[in-house]
């Protein structure tokens, strides 16, 4: 059982903002794997993006950045605060695809940061090698590997669906 009492709760951080497809497919993949096959539950910020914002928010924010920065900050805030207090509050684990779209971005690292500080795990998943990376990144890291059917295997050894996705004891 996760933090809530229920099944596990897994947020997927890395890039959205410079991600070609945003960051979906790999979230969209990795979630089918991670609530059919161990029962955990999924944050995924490409999804709650829909739920936090209002409508004109989510149509405009990003062109906000450019016309209305006050405007645009106002949105970003809600999206920190609602990604932040989820991670910290309810979240179990972190699986973290770290590719070249976040190196441009600040979220993922603050995240990692985050959950370092409120000894979440941190599986990270990266091609790139680890002398080109941040030190400080990789030290925010439980386990890291270069691919996500290793980490598939991992997580399979840690978590067993048929005691309810709970933790092996």
């Amino acid at each position: 059982m996760g933090k809530s009492g229920k099944e596990p709760l897994v947020y997927l951080a890395g890039a959205v903002e410079n991600a070609p497809d945003s960051g979906k497919k790999w979230r969209e993949e990795l979630s089918r794997f991670l609530t059919g096959e161990l029962g955990h539950r999924v944050f995924n910020p490409c999804l709650e993006e829909n739920h936090v914002l209002t409508p004109e928010e989510f149509r405009h924010f990003r062109e906000w950045k450019r016309d209305n920065l006050p405007r645009f900050r106002q949105v970003v805030h809600k999206i920190i605060h609602t990604d932040l207090t989820t991670l910290i509050e309810r979240v179990d684990y972190i699986i973290c695809l770290w590719d070249q779209y976040v190196l441009n971005g600040g979220g993922t690292q603050g995240e990692l940061t985050m959950a370092f500080w409120h000894r979440i795990p941190v599986y990270m998943v990266t091609t790139i090698p680890l002398e080109q990376m941040s030190s400080w990144i990789i030290g925010c890291t439980t386990e890291i590997f270069p691919d996500f059917e290793q980490l598939k295997a991992h997580l399979r050894q840690i978590y067993r669906p048929e005691s309810g996705g709970g933790i092996r004891q």
